[in-house]
């Protein structure tokens, strides 16, 4: 692709593929994409680009024909223009190909792999690269991010530096090709945060999700290297056969790098890091959460690992400013707290509620959930979506996001969850739409609440809705 050409993107309003259009108008290309629906925080930053997005998908999107079309890994046969591109054989490829070929390739390759953490933690160590690029430009990095950095105020970046941080999706690749995007990375260093069972519609079992990142362990050289999370079985099966060294961090006592005295003051974390035995810093994170410290302590791990200074890293983690849609705070009104977070999972769910707790010691936590992504719309994780859900003292369900292409036998049924946790003694409710649950809880929301809104889209607009009808109930906030 030495030649600038038109390129479109469909399905461009997802969090890669937004990031990869950017990077390729960065490139010189000309970059157009199309969505069924576009929402923040990457209708947001296309805007901002000068990016065009077309709604709905149309025929008409690709006239006159694009030099290229990159398909989206959520498009499938019978998309409109997908259909399209192969009635006319228009040249099409995938985001992860592109990605490899036109930007990763020549670079030191890091990758953020694992079923939880991914987007925090590669935002973690693109940061950590920056601050020590201050010093040494070599150190500048080129990075995707499936979210918006707020330090960056942007999902990606183009430097000259040799590091290119991605973030390593499992999910599959396109409708071509179904295997994981990661796979296209081929990762000279690699962190593994967690290994859980996710992505339901495409990975039948845990074993299957093992298999992947199995693969995915394989691809490290030798002379590469491998941070992963000590806390999982799973994760010590997937890197037990590596050719690498392997680091393993976290809270064991033998672990190469080791958590100790972490505590939570005013929103913030802090602990001690240890290397080998030996103290290695004390940190400080701007941002609540167990998990959180994790990331950061893997960031940290591989950042020292590649050569970078300690105290850049020290001083990196302290300015974090954490990722649009990361246990963002979306408004403060009459004290009722919003919280926003991306929540797919129920260990998702679990670790944004206990940093809520931390972040907002002896204030009433709300969860509202929206079970959309393609594991929560399932009930393959009924009981553990309750158990998480628990933590939180009052409970609201929305229905299930398109719950007619789930098939019956498969489908969460959210009555079946807040009944088991009303069983449990918590003030749970269902109500169908993000209207009917504004409607719900303004009138019970007091000054001192918290209001964590977990869904991993738009959430029929409850992210405008919820503060709106607050400042009309309290017209002074």
């Amino acid at each position: 692709m030495q030649d600038k050409k038109h390129i479109h993107l469909i399905g461009i309003c997802g969090t890669a593929m937004a990031s990869l259009a950017g990077l390729l108008q960065l490139k010189g290309h000309r970059v157009t994409g199309s969505d069924q629906a576009a929402y923040p925080p990457m209708s947001d930053l296309l805007r901002s680009l000068g990016i065009p997005v077309a709604e709905p998908f149309s025929e008409a999107n690709l006239a006159p024909a694009p030099g290229l079309v990159i398909v989206g890994n959520a498009i499938s046969r019978g998309n409109v223009e997908l259909e399209y591109v192969l009635d006319r054989r228009i040249p099409f490829t995938s985001l992860a190909r592109v990605l490899h070929d036109e930007f990763i390739q020549g670079h030191e390759s890091l990758v953020v792999a694992g079923t939880h953490g991914k987007t925090t933690t590669t935002s973690m160590l693109a940061w950590i690269c920056e601050v020590a690029a201050r010093r040494n430009p070599a150190l500048a990095p080129s990075f995707l991010i499936g979210g918006v950095a707020e330090n960056f105020a942007t999902s990606f970046q183009l430097r000259p530096g040799r590091p290119f941080i991605v973030e390593g999706d499992e999910y599959d690749t396109a409708f071509f090709d179904k295997g994981p995007k990661f796979m296209h990375y081929f990762p000279d260093a690699l962190i593994l945060t967690h290994v859980e069972f996710d992505h339901a519609d495409i990975y039948r079992d845990l074993d299957a999700v093992k298999t992947a990142f199995k693969r995915l362990v394989n691809l490290v050289p030798r002379r590469g290297r491998i941070v992963a999370f000590d806390g999982s079985q799973n994760v010590s099966e997937c890197v037990s056969h590596a050719f690498c060294n392997v680091e393993r961090y976290g809270f064991a006592i033998d672990s190469v790098w080791r958590l100790a005295n972490l505590r939570f003051e005013q929103g913030s974390s802090h602990w001690t890091l240890f290397n080998n035995g030996a103290k290695w810093a004390d940190l400080t994170l701007p941002v609540a959460g167990e998990h959180n410290a994790l990331n950061a302590t893997a960031a940290a791990a591989l950042a020292a690992g590649q050569g970078l200074p300690q105290d850049a890293i020290v001083e990196a983690l302290a300015t974090f400013r954490s990722v649009r849609r990361r246990l963002e705070v979306r408004a403060e009104i009459d004290g009722v707290a919003i919280v926003d977070d991306f929540a797919h999972h129920p260990t998702a769910i679990r670790e944004t509620l206990r940093a809520l707790r931390s972040a907002y010691p002896g204030r009433r936590l709300w969860a509202v959930l929206e079970p959309r992504s393609n594991t929560l719309r399932r009930n393959v994780f009924e009981h553990e979506l309750v158990e998480s859900l628990a933590l939180a003292d009052r409970i609201v369900l929305a229905g299930v996001f398109h719950s007619e292409k789930i098939p019956a036998a498969e489908r969460l049924h959210p009555e079946n969850v807040v009944a088991a946790l009303t069983n449990a003694g918590r003030d749970a409710a269902l109500c169908p739409n993000a209207d009917a649950i504004v409607t719900n809880i303004v009138p019970r929301l007091a000054s001192g609440d918290v209001v964590a809104i977990l869904s991993n889209g738009g959430f029929d607009g409850i992210y405008e809705k919820l503060p709106a009808a607050l400042r009309e109930r309290s017209p002074k906030a």
